[in-house]
């Protein structure tokens, strides 16, 4: 009777080991665990050491043998709390004394010398805002951490029982440069939105309810509360500044016209210029989209600028027209409220054709070719090909950048600054002139007058008429409802 022989264990190569473990691995990847990683279940399921890296981090990753992470998470830990104690106790505190920054306090000092007073200034009233509001989001930033590490305890319970063993420092370095690369790149990303645009967002808000203005400076204002809201849109005065509802909501309906009109005349006008420059009949296709491209070297802020000289009561056209004997006053392009807005728009339309221009002629000479012949084929006029065939690709294609180019006109403070300065100017008072956009009053009441409260309600506002015009206008179109291609 024969059987097969067996080698002992004694005899596997270090070879063979390896690729013995490395099928174990393969067969319970990171990944691959009976429950799924949420804190929930963390603290239903898990351990009594997985409950308690909610409150001691990288606790559970220690006994799990995962003693760089667990070491990590602690380290972390104890470094928050030792600023929290330190100092973030103090500054938290500041959040409801803000009236007290910039102040001095006196101590009198006794030496051999004899007796001397010292003063400290406090810190001011902005820094205090400041960094008070930062510690605010590290203490948010903390109970995050909370949940996140009673989570990498539950993973390496999980992965123990699954395996035998928690991952290594190494497995997990490989899975986040492989299987969690996505993790990974985006972690410096949204790092720098947190840092960048979070934080500054959340300041300006909070400016908003404060006396941050000309009579209060930086070094010391307090909380007002709703007041400024109240200036916006009710009616209030302070120093150099007159604000009612009137003159918001003025200002307001001037930029959505303004957004609206540069928008879309650019959009239409540019895509027919750039539908003129495609037909088949049309020579010298290339001179011409090169004399477009041209336009667009030319530093937009040089080209405003003379043409707001250009324009001006002694400028060279009225100077012209004078001459002439075309009129016998200058033309007030930039005294008179409404001329001045027609001709924002218009020089706006010449500034902004060639980018449209550039943009559409990509998109035209991808619509399929069949398209057209089919349609000329069943009889269809030109107008009826544009409206059933063009029109709605590129509203497809280009809805994206529609809304994009909405939001930056509402926040298009070139063309409005170089050309008008925000006038004219109606009465005296008033803060805000005939052509001032949001984003140009904002910028008078902020840089130029130091009404920084009421420019934080006023960049508000801006913040909610875009967020809500943006997403209402997107989730209605079918680049939205139809991501999968255009039908």
């Amino acid at each position: 009777m024969t059987s097969s022989a067996v080698a002992p264990t004694s005899a596997l190569t270090p070879a063979d080991t390896r690729a013995a473990k490395r099928v174990k691995r393969e067969k319970a990847p990171l990944d691959f665990v009976p429950d799924p990683y949420t804190f929930r279940r963390a603290i239903a399921k898990g351990d009594i050491f997985t409950r308690l890296s909610v409150i001691v981090w990288g606790l559970g990753n220690l006994v799990r043998k995962q003693f760089v992470k667990g070491l990590l998470w602690l380290v972390i830990e104890a470094g928050f709390i030792y600023f929290f104690v330190a100092s973030g106790v103090h500054q938290i505190a500041g959040l409801f004394h803000l009236e007290t920054g910039g102040q001095q306090e006196c101590s009198t000092v006794t030496s051999g010398f004899g007796t001397s007073q010292v003063c400290v200034t406090g810190p001011q009233s902005i820094s205090m805002l400041l960094y008070g509001l930062a510690t605010v989001l590290l203490v948010v930033v903390f109970i995050f951490g909370c949940w996140f590490f009673a989570r990498s305890a539950y993973r390496a319970e999980r992965l123990q029982a699954t395996r035998g063993r928690a991952p290594g420092i190494r497995e997990d370095l490989h899975d986040l440069l492989d299987g969690k690369i996505q993790n990974s790149l985006m972690a410096l990303p949204t790092l720098g939105i947190l840092i960048f645009t979070v934080v500054p967002l959340i300041f300006m808000i909070s400016m908003a309810f404060t006396t941050y203005d000309a009579a209060h400076g930086a070094a010391t204002f307090g909380w007002s509360g709703l007041q400024n809201f109240a200036k916006v849109f009710g009616t209030s005065s302070g120093p150099g500044l007159t604000v009612n509802a009137g003159q918001f909501f003025s200002v307001l309906i001037w930029t959505l016209i303004w957004a609206f009109l540069a928008t879309f005349l650019n959009y239409f006008l540019g895509m027919g210029v750039a539908m003129l420059i495609n037909r088949p009949g049309t020579r010298l296709k290339s001179m011409w989209r090169t004399f477009f491209a041209l336009s667009i070297a030319v530093p937009q802020f040089v080209s405003l600028l003379v043409v707001s000289s250009m324009l001006s009561m002694t400028g060279i056209l009225n100077t012209m027209f004078k001459d002439w004997g075309w009129i016998t006053s200058p033309l007030p392009f930039w005294t008179d409220p409404w001329w001045a807005r027609v001709t924002v728009i218009v020089i706006n339309l010449w500034v902004g054709i060639p980018y449209t221009i550039m943009q559409v002629t990509g998109i035209l000479q991808n619509i399929p070719p069949e398209q057209y012949e089919s349609a000329r084929i069943d009889g269809a006029s030109a107008v009826q090909i544009f409206r059933s065939i063009t029109l709605p690709y590129m509203f497809f294609v280009m809805t994206p950048y529609l809304i994009a180019t909405f939001v930056g006109n509402v926040n298009n403070f070139n063309v409005i600054y170089f050309l008008t300065g925000g006038g004219p100017v109606t009465k005296v008072s008033n803060t805000a002139g005939s052509t001032d956009l949001l984003v140009t009053w904002l910028y008078k009441l902020t840089v130029t007058q130091k009404n920084y409260n009421v420019g934080a309600v006023i960049g508000i506002m801006t913040f909610v008429v875009l967020a809500v015009v943006s997403l209402v206008t997107y989730r209605s179109s079918s680049s939205y409802k139809d991501e999968g291609g255009f039908r």
